[in-house]
């Protein structure tokens, strides 16, 4: 291996490019055209641009990775973590272009990332399990008729994908179709396929993994667990390891059943096997992520193994630098620093960043794919940055964490800091009287109030303008920002700012978030009562419910598939 293609963007980008530099490879970034100036693209050796703003024309684009792995001289390609990492597809593409596959086997992706496959193995070797649908769902009637036989709450869940995306939890039989729905349209726009399976829903449930790597050795080795049981809208906020409150019964139990669905499935690179502990001590699988995790940092801190590098090692053909589990050396926490306002319900909050002055200090650790300047788009995931920070006790992780975020400022878009900051003092998670934080305690327990932000200004126009130009006798492809170009055109900071001030009318539906008018659920004219759900947005790639703030007849004024402002007026209710 001598040049490995990033498949993936922001810090995760910027994590792999680091671990190339330190092993001694080169680096090859890829980008959309709001990322044409992002961290990722500067800290890789070269940079190429993936001639498009949507998920599905970059990113996901696997025709296009791979033509720009020839043309840039890569003879290997790191997925990351999301967009095509468990895509056996994309895995294989890789493989039959002649560039090494820095990951799982395809035919393993295959077995473990369908979930329902996963569970079936899972079965083969003992792992405990709850009841759930043995093959994906053909449509609501059949996640209806599996709710009626083994009752609420149930989880609908994307048979090909991870990290929440295309999961919901349905508690009332009226809202099983709906978020059938919904499930699907998240994970058709997540991974490229919209496959659904069912599982009964454990109540207040901890979230609990184990971290494996295997080689082409036979080595398959865990690493150690984390507890990820802080979540909102089933993405993780705060990770933790080792996963603290658990017996030493439980977690030999959650590390045997990890190495033999691993070792079941022939695996090989990184990977996570995922478990559910619910409050009185019962543990179930959950799934297995074929990839490298976000929450990774947290086990090379109190494991001090580079994972990266780890997996480059295995791609290169050899062994793992170690083949025992190592006690854990320390605890680690990692805060997750997403553009989302925390006081509006963690909306997404694209725009510029005008200020980002992260902490330091003993025990801290940034892992970042912005700084100041930077632009967070809204045609992908929230997450700017990871704070991890690392102590010797769980304790003393705990203090150093309240020192760094205190320390920490960022300013232009919302972040969840206040929320970390809140949630460092609520004895829930502390663990004053027990741990006592579950996946639905943000929703169910959290119960500090936390300012809104101030609303950020409207996202600047971030597309590229392409045009060929002649240069020494050669035609070249120019790509110039739009920005640059305002002046020989209307501008439309204008547009979105009025818009936003058109937000004082009584009547008016205004846009929650900046992102996609995903589909409307009335017609025009239609009558309504408040509250009644009247359309559905989508931005960073999660989907939002829009309500009806009075009752009356609605009159559209936006269409379903266009791209919305934030506080734009998208109807009228009189």
């Amino acid at each position: 291996m001598k040049k490995v293609l990033i498949a993936n963007r922001g810090e995760i980008a910027v994590r792999i490019a680091r671990a190339c530099a330190d092993y001694g490879v080169k680096s090859v970034a890829v980008y959309a055209d709001a990322d044409i100036d992002a961290l990722h693209v500067r800290r890789a050796d070269e940079a190429y641009g993936l001639d498009g703003d949507k998920s599905a024309d970059t990113y996901l684009n696997i025709a296009k990775l791979i033509a720009i792995a020839k043309r840039a001289g890569a003879d290997a390609v790191h997925p990351g973590y999301g967009f095509l990492s468990e895509s056996e597809a994309f895995a294989q593409a890789v493989l039959d272009a002649g560039l090494i596959w820095i990951g799982p086997r395809p035919d393993t992706i295959a077995k473990l990332g369908d979930k329902v496959e996963a569970r079936k193995i899972a079965l083969q070797v003992g792992a405990p399990l709850v009841a759930g649908t043995p093959d994906p769902v053909k449509d609501a009637d059949e996640v209806l008729a599996f709710a009626q036989q083994h009752g609420l709450p149930i989880i609908i869940k994307a048979a090909f994908g991870g990290g929440g995306r295309g999961m919901k939890i349905a508690w009332r039989m009226d809202e099983v179709a709906e978020l059938y729905a919904s499930a699907v349209r998240e994970a058709v726009t997540a991974f490229g396929r919209g496959e659904c399976f069912v599982e009964q829903f454990l109540d207040k449930p901890r979230h609990i993994e184990a971290q494996v790597i295997a080689d082409t050795h036979g080595n398959v080795v865990v690493l150690g667990t984390r507890d990820c049981s802080l979540q909102r809208r089933n993405q993780k906020l705060v990770e933790e390891a080792p996963a603290p409150f658990i017996t030493e019964a439980q977690r030999e139990r959650i590390h045997s059943a990890a190495k033999a669905i691993c070792a079941q499935a022939g695996y090989v690179s990184a990977g996570t096997v995922e478990f559910l502990l619910s409050g009185n001590g019962a543990i179930s699988f959950l799934e297995v992520n074929t990839r490298l995790q976000v929450e990774h940092t947290v086990t090379e801190e109190t494991t001090g193994i580079d994972l990266v590098q780890e997996q480059l090692r295995v791609a290169d053909g050899l062994p793992l630098s170690f083949t025992q589990t190592p006690a854990p050396r320390a605890h680690s926490i990692e805060f997750r620093i997403n553009a989302e306002d925390v006081g509006r319900g963690f909306l997404p909050t694209p725009g510029l960043i005008t200020r980002f002055a992260p902490p330091s200090g003993p025990g801290v650790r940034l892992d970042s794919g912005v700084e100041t300047g930077s632009v967070i788009p809204g045609s992908f995931d929230s997450m700017m940055a990871k704070l991890i920070v690392t102590g010797a006790t769980r304790e003393q992780a705990l203090a150093r964490a309240r020192r760094a975020l205190a320390e920490f400022r960022i300013e232009g878009v919302a972040s969840v800091l206040p929320f970390h900051k809140a949630v460092l003092n609520q004895a829930d998670f502390v663990g004053t009287t027990g741990f006592n934080v579950h996946t639905r305690w943000i929703e169910t327990e959290f119960a500090e109030p936390l300012a809104a932000a101030a609303r950020a200004e409207p996202v600047a126009d971030t597309s590229l303008l392409r045009t060929a130009i002649e240069i020494d006798g050669r035609r070249v492809q120019l790509g110039l920002p739009a920005m640059l170009l305002q002046g020989l055109s209307a501008s439309t900071t204008g547009v979105a700012q009025a818009a936003a001030q058109q937000s004082v009318d009584p009547d008016a539906v205004i846009s929650p978030i900046a992102g996609n008018l995903h589909a409307w659920k009335v017609a025009d004219g239609d009558e309504v009562k408040e509250g009644d759900v009247i359309a559905v947005m989508e931005a960073m790639k999660m989907e939002m419910q829009v309500s009806a703030h009075k009752s009356g007849r609605v009159t559209l004024a936006a269409q379903a598939g266009t791209a919305q402002t934030l506080s734009a007026v998208i109807a009228h209710i009189r």
